[in-house]
């Protein structure tokens, strides 16, 4: 079969502003299976230009496709693009089937399906190997009814959903279909060839507001040695200069995690890492982090989340204030920059509590900041704690952490932009900061830090106009429960846990 795989353009500034790309690794891990399978697949990476929606139908019409498939990695605010591109493609070619995946449309699956005939058929959760066996009921037309982890509307127009799939046990079952891109079009850290991988997928940890940790299951990785053999087969054939992680917490198995970094070594290619983990991974591995930096890890995002020990343990981060400080401290000491999370909204905050916090992320010293906003997934725990609070967004597609969407009891929406972005200077432009910036002993490093810096500057500047002149919160606006809809925190996990867990490594340990 002909199938056309679709990456919507983002409307998220940070997506609009930088001049680096990321390829899309969901449909890419989607796309090998089908090319092994003997279908004909090709991509339409519509982020660049970004692509109008006449642009994409010209492509998709241009290719003449059985099946269309659209997903993008922030499903929930890209979804009305993705809804928009559907529909256009659906009114000049009603016979092209339109398949939908990804985290929002696992969840929303009803709601999607009830407001567009657009979409055919919603993939819920992991699509690998759903979409093999979606590909081969359409072209032995087996009906759908016999393909697990889907939803689609019946002839009589029912929206039906058939039981949920199998979580993958075995990750290097499926390979990435690398030759879908081309790798000189992708490249992150001003200019570098780069791409997005997966060591692993899911998180053994219990964060209530998390949108990703029910969707995958159970935390499963890939097979060490294979993983850092495919990221050098990419450096050596392809250039490939970065690999940005995609995992939730790729160390949540010191072993795994070691072995992994062994290989690497072995491997001897100058590929540098980037990607998540937790502060407590960093502190448990102090004896190791020379290995991490040898293997080419050069910077971790840090989820710490909020500074207040309170609202850690209302979102059950499981993290502490002093881990977080000493994780920190820990990678400077190996020449590892730290970007440290700060999340505002979890409670209702006052001057004050904005106030604690910015002197608390100054005790911290990370090397780079990234403030964001509370923003509740339906299908988690912390959406039912905040289920009565006031919505003051309702255009999904500023549903992407950098926006806030929810209204604050003791701030008005002007007080607290205005704090955040104070406090985002503050902890960027202090003199430790920019004597890094400047005079970082490792030349790779101040690079990094230059275009991070420099990107984020424009960013900034970006979200402050688009406040001030493009923005217009509701002032009595709907609860999230009646915005959303009722909690369903009941459907977390999204498919059935492994029947096994073939790696001889294990999270716990």
């Amino acid at each position: 079969m002909k199938i056309v795989l679709i990456n919507p353009p983002h409307t998220a500034i940070g997506s609009r502003i930088p001049d680096d790309h990321l390829p899309p690794l969901g449909l890419l891990s989607v796309g090998g299976p089908l090319i092994d399978d003997g279908h004909h697949v090709e991509l339409i990476d519509a982020e660049f230009g970004p692509m109008t929606i006449a642009e994409i139908v010209g492509r998709v019409t241009a290719k003449s496709p059985d099946l269309v498939l659209i997903g993008h990695s922030g499903s929930t605010s890209a979804h009305p693009t993705a809804r928009a591109i559907a529909e256009a493609i659906k009114r000049g070619h009603a016979k092209i089937s339109i398949i939908y995946g990804g985290v929002f449309p696992t969840y929303h699956w009803r709601e999607v399906l009830a407001e567009t005939t657009a979409f055919d058929i919603l993939v819920r959760g992991e699509g690998e190997e759903t979409m093999r066996r979606l590909a081969e009921a359409f072209a032995t037309s087996r009906p759908l009814a016999t393909v697990s982890g889907i939803a689609f509307r019946s002839a009589s127009g029912e929206v039906l959903a058939t039981p949920p799939a199998q979580a993958i046990d075995d990750l290097d079952a499926y390979r990435v279909g690398w030759e879908l891109i081309d790798h000189d079009n992708y490249s992150y850290w001003g200019g570098k060839r780069a791409v997005v991988m997966q060591f692993s997928r899911g998180c053994p940890h219990l964060c209530n507001y998390c949108g990703q940790r029910g969707f995958w299951t159970r935390w499963r990785h890939r097979s060490p040695e294979l993983f850092a053999r495919e990221i050098a087969r990419l450096y050596r054939e392809e250039g490939v200069e970065l690999v940005n992680l995609a995992d939730e917490n790729p160390t949540s198995s010191r072993k795994a995690w070691l072995a992994f970094l062994e290989a690497m070594i072995a491997e001897n290619v100058p590929v540098q890492i980037v990607g998540s983990t937790r502060a407590d991974d960093i502190v448990r591995d102090a004896d190791i982090l020379h290995l991490y930096r040898k293997a080419g890890v050069v910077r971790w995002l840090l989820g710490m989340e909020n500074t207040d020990e309170a609202t850690l343990t209302l979102i059950k981060k499981g993290g502490a204030k002093a881990t977080d400080r000493e994780a920190i401290r820990l990678l400077r000491q190996h020449d590892i920059l730290s970007m440290a999370t700060w999340v505002v909204g979890f409670e209702e905050e006052k001057l004050s509590d904005l106030w604690r916090g910015f002197r608390q992320l100054l005790s911290y010293d990370p090397d780079q900041i990234q403030a964001l906003y509370v923003t509740p997934h339906r299908w988690t725990p912390f959406f039912r704690i905040a289920r009565d609070r006031q919505v003051i967004e309702t255009d999904i597609r500023k549903w992407d952490y950098k926006h806030q969407v929810l209204k604050m009891r003791y701030l008005n929406s002007f007080v607290l932009v205005a704090c955040v972005k104070l406090i985002e200077v503050a902890v960027q432009a202090r003199p430790k900061a920019l004597m890094r910036i400047l005079f970082h002993r490792d030349r790779e490093q101040r690079h990094s830090m230059r275009w991070y810096t420099q990107m984020g500057r424009r960013v900034w500047f970006h979200e402050i106009l688009e406040f001030l002149f493009r923005r217009r919160h509701l002032k009595n606006g709907p609860t999230l429960e009646d915005f959303w809809g009722a909690p369903q925190d009941a459907e977390e996990e999204s498919m059935l846990r492994p029947r096994r867990h073939l790696k001889s490594f294990d999270a716990a340990e």
